[in-house]
């Protein structure tokens, strides 16, 4: 496992990309959640990128490629980011509300260090935590729109399983990203090789999800603009140019300082959503900026 490094400005900005391009994707999965089913939404969506990624990594999937010798570990990068995940999230925006799906999803930072304790033998010290409470508080303060009674109205519903199950899944991909020891020089020194090798074997594990959802119960879809636009945006955002740079950037400073950027992902939710109705931010989201940025600036000291 590579060790990481000291959070810079260049790190930061790169792991500032990723929340800000899931953010969007929260949005768009929910605009759609009534034109595709969730976990067909997620197939096609991986499908096309793959079919961008084709032309500049399809050595990758030769028969000669080291792939194939490395299956079982790409395989689980796959069914983690890239079938899970996504998917999940995707079911629970079916099912529950959009402050109880980003409430569940602020738990990230604490599955990073969780994870990272327990099964990658990484000592949680004090700063982290810190920086968690700093953190997750900062969100609450988006969630609750700078009233804290509002958290106390908050009722959970069957669907916060999901995301809570996928904040688990993403914690656990994050980890795995740092042993680049166990990749293929093939594969590693080559940034599309490497998404597309968890893309292609993650499309066996969504492609399975979506055979069941087609089996339980009918799941049609609603082809036009809207929809289409919507997955060329998650095609090539939330899955091509965000997972490149939160692998960058995970590599390099490590999951449990990348988790805290996670946190930022409600936040430029909040923001957009509140920008697309024509409503100014308040002074509540600079506070909450301010307390997320504070954690991942604490927790990232040395």
């Amino acid at each position: 496992m590579s060790a990481p490094s000291v959070l810079t400005p260049r790190t930061a900005l790169l792991l500032l990309l990723p929340p800000m391009l899931w953010a969007g994707n929260a949005i768009t999965g929910r605009l759609v959640h009534e034109l595709i089913p969730p976990m067909t939404l997620n197939f096609v969506r991986w499908a096309l990128a793959m079919l961008v990624l084709l032309p500049i990594a399809h050595q990758v999937l030769h028969r000669s490629s080291p792939l194939w010798s490395h299956w079982k570990r790409y395989a689980l990068l796959g069914l983690l980011g890239v079938g899970c995940y996504n998917s999940l999230q995707y079911l629970a925006l079916q099912t529950s509300t959009p402050i109880n799906v980003t409430l569940v999803a602020s738990s990230t930072p604490v599955f990073m260090l969780g994870i990272g304790a327990l099964f990658f033998g990484q000592r949680v010290q004090g700063r982290q935590m810190v920086g968690t409470v700093l953190s997750v508080g900062g969100v609450l303060l988006v969630l609750s729109r700078g009233s804290w009674q509002t958290l106390a109205h908050v009722q959970l519903v069957p669907g916060d399983l999901f995301v809570l199950i996928a904040t688990a899944a993403w914690a656990w991909y994050s980890w795995l990203l740092t042993q680049t020891d166990r990749d293929p020089p093939e594969i590693r020194g080559h940034w599309a090789r490497f998404v597309l090798a968890q893309i292609a074997l993650g499309l066996v594990w969504s492609g399975g999800f979506t055979w069941a959802e087609w089996q339980w119960h009918d799941a049609p879809i609603v082809w036009g603009w809207p929809l289409a636009l919507a997955l060329v945006y998650v095609a090539l955002g939330p899955s091509i140019v965000a997972y490149r740079a939160w692998g960058v950037g995970v590599q390099r400073v490590g999951p449990a300082i990348a988790g805290f950027f996670g946190n930022l992902t409600p936040l430029f939710a909040a923001t957009f959503s509140a920008l697309a109705l024509g409503e100014l931010p308040q002074v509540y989201h600079l506070v909450a900026f301010v307390m997320i940025v504070g954690g991942i600036v604490v927790s990232s000291r040395r």
